[in-house]
């Protein structure tokens, strides 16, 4: 079973702003997480996998904005 945990509690133990963790989620980015009631519980093992995994860079072109 995973361990899921709120968005404070995934930023404290991964160091990475809540800015980020939710812009991640609004953009589609991270999909790893289940809404309860207006709460998002993040899946801890996927954040770490997603931030263990190197960023894809955008087509030529293309400009990414975060």
């Amino acid at each position: 079973m995973p361990t899921m945990v709120t968005m404070n509690k995934a930023a404290e133990l991964t160091g990475v702003p809540y800015s980020a963790l939710r812009r991640w989620i609004k953009s589609g980015e991270f999909t790893y997480y289940v809404m309860v009631g207006t709460k998002y519980l993040i899946n801890l093992e996927r954040l770490v996998e997603f931030l263990n995994t190197p960023a894809t860079p955008a087509a030529p072109g293309i400009r990414r904005v975060l």
